[in-house]
């Protein structure tokens, strides 16, 4: 506040306080505070953009899982799938993806032997074996569970284009036609973004 200008006065002429300056005062006091209320409650909604960008068996289940519990928390979800994870949205190919041997940390034998023919096919039918042992959703069923919750699951317009996608394959309620500059701006809006 500066000191060059003395402090209105809300005296009147004979040193009385005008009512109607005070009801003033008070109306944009009130005003002020249910703004500042209106700027704390915002719409209560977090926001998460995943980019899923790979379509094997282990990497379709980060996105998924992560997906459909921020929406369960009532958070805007976008899965936005390019490049290989647009596999997770197609109807058949999801039902079959495959666990990869070579080049995976956590697999128990060395990449040499990860190498040889027949390692991949082992690698997921162990994998699916213990997620049927563990009563551990399907994707199909986690896919299920992001669209009942409202997650917006998207297909890259270009990857589809690019990698000749028949759109009519993906499950029932995937939006395709979505571009990078569409993501960008859920990403940009949003409080939570996942590279995966």
């Amino acid at each position: 506040m500066s000191t060059d200008n003395p402090p209105a006065s809300a005296d009147g002429p004979d040193g009385e306080i005008d009512p109607a300056e005070v009801q003033a005062l008070l109306e944009r006091v009130e005003e002020l505070e249910q703004s500042v209320a209106d700027i704390d409650e915002g719409d209560g909604n977090k926001k998460m953009t995943i980019v899923a960008t790979k379509g094997t068996l282990d990497m379709a289940y980060p996105p998924l899982i992560l997906a459909s519990t921020a929406a369960a928390f009532d958070w805007d979800v976008v899965v936005f799938h390019t490049f290989w994870g647009l596999d997770i949205l197609h109807e058949e190919t999801s039902k079959n993806l495959k666990l990869s041997a070579v080049g995976n940390p956590n697999m128990p034998v060395p990449n040499a032997v990860a190498a040889l023919p027949g390692m991949d096919a082992m690698a997921t039918k162990m994998m699916r074996k213990k997620i049927d042992d563990n009563d551990t959703a399907t994707i199909e069923e986690l896919i299920d569970l992001s669209l009942d919750l409202g997650v917006d699951l998207q297909a890259c317009q270009m990857t589809i284009e690019l990698m000749d996608y028949d759109e009519d394959e993906f499950y029932d309620g995937v939006t395709t036609g979505v571009g990078a500059a569409t993501a960008l701006q859920h990403m940009a809006e949003s409080d939570v973004q996942l590279l995966i």
